[in-house]
């Protein structure tokens, strides 16, 4: 039985080389391609594929929020995760909002068969070299991330209510502080992320793996 693929990517020669190499199995049928979220979405109207190839870092929609959207829209789809992202947060936010696989761009084609044959078969595949070091970082204790930001105990809490569509002054009320306090505390939130608006602010934490 022949299994049809589609392919999310910003980049043409990203789109062309994996094209290539689906293209040498006769198991994989190519249906379509998009470069940006919009252009997905459309086509994902016209006809289902069986896997989704998504990269993570879409222009406009991240393809962490796109995966979430296709898997409650299109639950039938499987997707696997494509970037040159190494950082564990990014594998645990792809995994949590509904994809299947997660590979690095420099897989070769035999890695991708591999994982398009067992999320077909119900499984999960993720790249060998990111299992390892999410095993290191289990052993360790420690998180190795490239996030770079330092959010304090109280910041992380109105980061999740924020993330919630909780008002400053609903924020407030609930953790029994001063409408001043939190709006203190969103600045220096926005300052850290270096972002300028809630939409902002929600996307770039979803991105770090701070909520």
């Amino acid at each position: 039985m022949e299994i049809k693929v589609a392919i999310a990517d910003d980049h043409l020669l990203i789109i062309g080389g994996l094209s290539s190499m689906l293209k040498k199995n006769k198991k994989f049928q190519l249906i379509f391609s998009a470069t940006s979220g919009p252009e997905l979405f459309l086509k994902l109207r016209e006809t289902l594929p069986d896997v989704l190839f998504l990269d993570i870092q879409l222009p406009g929609l991240s393809g962490i929020e796109i995966c979430k959207i296709v898997k409650q829209d299109y639950p039938s789809v499987r997707i696997i995760a494509l970037t040159n992202h190494e950082e564990s947060h990014f594998v645990k936010q792809m995994l949590r909002n509904g994809a299947s696989g997660y590979l690095l761009k420099n897989t070769d084609g035999g890695r991708i068969a591999e994982a398009v044959e067992q999320v077909m078969q119900g499984g999960q595949y993720i790249d060998q070299v990111l299992q390892r070091a999410m095993l290191d970082e289990l052993l360790s204790g420690k998180k190795k991330t490239t996030a770079g930001v330092m959010l304090t105990k109280r910041e992380q809490e109105i980061l999740g209510l924020i993330a919630q569509e909780y008002s400053n002054q609903e924020i407030a009320d609930k953790l029994f502080i001063s409408l001043r306090t939190v709006e203190t505390h969103r600045l220096n939130i926005s300052q850290k992320l270096n972002v300028k608006n809630t939409v902002g602010l929600v996307k770039e934490a979803y991105q770090r793996g701070l909520i």
